[in-house]
């Protein structure tokens, strides 16, 4: 019987079988950020137990707020760099240097094929588009992580979805997702891997497969994860060049982890995407998911762009691309959020910063702040946003606001309207 991607780097990884069912699996990175970490690391300090594993494979950034909106953020900031600083790690980026931590890190090569990671952050989902096994964990379990480099889990089983066909002009990875998640529902592949095949995955670039797995945790899923692959190989090359002779090569050694022709899935879901729409949510659910054409007379006070699922520089020019030359209407607001200083810098080399800026967009230095309602983009009670982040749960952007989530040019679209807007009726 063959195995899947999941079931071989569960095989590869595996330290210990404590009991039936649990699984000690020896971790490549451990990722850390401000809101979950400060918590793992004085319970530490309270133990006896404050060291690290590894400090080469621990990751760590101050990206929810900042910089610091209030005493108890810079205390929670201060807590990791103290940390960071006595254990010497190399991979801390505090604030000027920090990013959106599931763009940065990817952006910065520390994901291969095969690799386990952890983090105390539900969406760490979103490298399982490199071919790993990627998974946000709590407390106790990063406690683990950062101290013994293992982390237990049970076997999930692997629910493939193949996006077979080719996508529509003005649909875009995100209508995917929640095409997907729709298809699912928000329990369909809980203690499942969403493992995402067929030619339009294989046609997608890194940063539109990160769009898909970041999401997987709304359909339930412990991770998301694609086959790595020349379109893998060619993002990480700047960080890999070292140890392959060629792409080709690297290419080659991924291959291994392939899922085999005859893995056992416990749910195979077809989906064409030629029939896709640019859709959005329509309620307190990421299932609620319905086309935008269906949602006309839907108004919008705000317009967000940005968050770990669409704040990276292609999301940016699709957005862009639609709002040159125009405004946004009559008593809606913008908030454009580069997710890192790389992409941040690479929208204002290209000049997309300024297309927004001319808009009457507000551009933000990166951060998570909005997404979860802690800052730079929080709503007022009765508000409605047009959003490009991942969960529009009851509160989510601030107490009784209604976050409708969608593609950066859906959201651009609907910015111009002053309402919920099917991108291609405004694209040139």
């Amino acid at each position: 019987m063959g195995k899947t991607i999941t079931e071989k780097i569960f095989e590869a990884h595996l330290r210990d079988v404590p009991f039936a069912g649990t699984n000690v699996l020896s971790i490549d990175v451990v990722m850390c950020h401000e809101i979950t970490t400060p918590v793992a690391i004085v319970d530490l300090q309270r133990r006896g137990k404050d060291r690290v594993f590894d400090p080469l494979k621990i990751k760590a950034v101050i990206d929810h707020v900042t910089p610091a909106k209030d005493s108890q953020s810079a205390m929670q900031a201060k807590v990791m760099r103290a940390w960071a600083g006595r254990h010497r790690l190399p991979d801390f980026f505090d604030v000027g240097r920090n990013g959106v931590c599931h763009a940065l890190f990817p952006e910065k090569g520390f994901i291969r094929p095969g690799y386990t990671v952890i983090m105390g952050d539900s969406h760490t989902c979103t490298h399982g588009a490199f071919g790993a096994f990627a998974a946000g964990v709590g407390t106790t379990d990063l406690e683990v992580g950062i101290l013994k480099g293992v982390c237990a889990f049970r076997r999930p089983g692997s629910v493939r979805v193949n996006l077979n066909g080719n996508m529509r002009r003005g649909v875009y990875a995100k209508d995917a997702i929640l095409t997907v998640i729709n298809t699912l529902t928000v329990n369909g592949a809980t203690d499942q891997v969403i493992e995402f095949r067929g030619d339009a995955v294989d046609a997608m670039s890194m940063e539109e497969r990160m769009t898909l797995c970041n999401m997987a945790v709304e359909a339930g899923g412990t991770c998301g994860v694609c086959m790595p692959d020349a379109v893998t190989a060619g993002y990480l090359w700047p960080f890999i060049a070292g140890a392959y002779p060629s792409k080709k090569a690297a290419v080659d050694d991924f291959n291994k982890w392939h899922s085999d022709p005859d893995a056992v899935y416990a749910r195979t879901v077809d989906i064409e995407v030629s029939a896709m729409e640019p859709s959005a949510t329509f309620g307190y659910k990421p299932d609620q998911v319905r086309p935008v054409r269906e949602m006309p007379d839907i108004k919008i006070d705000q317009v967000y762009i940005g968050s770990c699922t669409n704040g990276r520089i292609s999301d940016l020019r699709a957005a862009a691309e639609i709002v040159k030359g125009t405004k946004l209407a009559s008593g809606v607001r913008g908030i454009v959020v580069p997710a890192t200083p790389l992409v941040y810098r690479q929208a204002m080399d290209e000049g997309l910063l300024a297309v927004f800026m001319e808009a009457g967009y507000c551009i933000a230095n990166p951060t998570c702040g909005a997404c979860l309602g802690m800052s730079t983009g929080v709503l007022a009670e009765g508000e409605v946003c047009a959003s490009t982040t991942n969960r529009n749960f009851n509160g989510r952007m601030g107490r009784g606001g209604m976050v409708h989530l969608m593609s950066p040019a859906t959201a651009a679209a609907s910015g111009i309207r002053g309402k919920l807007t099917d991108p291609r009726e405004v694209m040139r």
